[in-house]
């Protein structure tokens, strides 16, 4: 296929185009800068601006744009940030795609496994209702502008990610920092469940869903969830570091502020649409997640 990928320099997106590129894949990149290779495009999505005429022939799309939520604090300015770049991102490359000779045949949206908010100890599948705090509000109105795409005939593929285990970046980056340090433990009450997904697991799963015929959301995490004291104390063996000092509510609340109200909150997501649709994972648990993050 030859696929357009925004958010190429992110965490995944990186990933992803050597991935689709080591599968044979044609990748071609959009940069906010000017161009310096043959397989960019440049392109201002807060501008709305992407010239259809420069992307070619588009069999598919991976759409990955959006500010971290994590990476700063929830303070009233960057929750804007959080939300325009995700909407600015997406619709101008659904308005791109749509102004092309012939449509591409899928568009994979990147989106998040907080569309369902704090779910306690219920099971979460793609049928599961929204939740109703910022980040599900956010996944709402994020996958809502896709909505011209699959009006216009384009398949899309909606990648509900959760927690990514990578040993650099995100969440785990963070952990594995604290664990190697020996400060490891449990965050909050540590009742909270976690769905978290391995970095190769994530990449197999978006190019799963690109050359298969998956449309609407899908949840990528690992099909078996854990709680995080049952998270940490399986990094920590894996590690062999301990695991024994939690980390309160209120100092994560102090460091994270709003943000912490994620880090707390309890999501059991499963992948039902990805193992309906024959999917396999190389890491479906928490063994062989944490075993894989202390091996990377």
């Amino acid at each position: 296929m030859r696929v357009v990928v925004s958010g190429a320099s992110g965490l995944i997106g990186r990933h992803l185009v050597a991935h689709l590129r080591g599968a044979g894949h044609e990748v071609v990149t959009l940069v906010r800068r000017p161009v310096r290779e043959a397989h960019e495009v440049s392109w201002d999505p807060a501008r709305g601006q992407l010239d259809p005429r420069a992307l070619g022939q588009v069999d598919g799309a991976v759409n990955l744009s959006g500010a971290g939520v994590g990476d700063h604090r929830w303070t009233r300015e960057y929750k804007r940030t959080i939300l325009s770049s995700r909407l600015d991102s997406t619709s101008t490359l659904v308005g791109a795609l749509l102004r092309l000779e012939e449509a591409p045949q899928v568009l994979v949206n990147a989106s998040a496994i907080g569309a369902y908010g704090d779910g306690g100890a219920d099971v979460l599948t793609e049928d599961s209702p929204r939740g109703d705090d910022f980040l599900a509000d956010v996944v709402a109105r994020w996958e809502g502008a896709t909505e011209p795409a699959s009006a216009a005939g384009i398949r899309v593929a909606l990648a509900r990610t959760g927690l990514l285990a990578n040993p650099v970046g995100g969440a785990f980056g963070q952990l594995l920092t604290l664990f190697k340090l020996g400060l490891g433990g449990p965050l909050g009450s540590g009742r909270q469940w976690w769905s978290p997904i391995t970095m190769p697991d994530e990449l197999a799963a978006l190019e799963f869903l690109l050359t298969q015929p998956v449309s609407g959301p899908a949840n990528l995490v690992c099909p078996e969830p854990a709680t995080n004291t049952a998270l940490t104390t399986a990094l920590g063996a894996a590690m062999h570091r301990p695991s024994l000092l939690p980390a309160p509510a209120f100092a994560l609340e102090l460091v994270l502020g709003e943000f912490a109200g994620q880090v707390l909150a309890s999501q059991r997501v499963v992948p039902a649409v990805l193992l309906e649709h024959g999917f396999t994972f190389r890491h479906p648990d928490v063994p062989s997640v944490t075993g894989w993050l202390a091996r990377a």
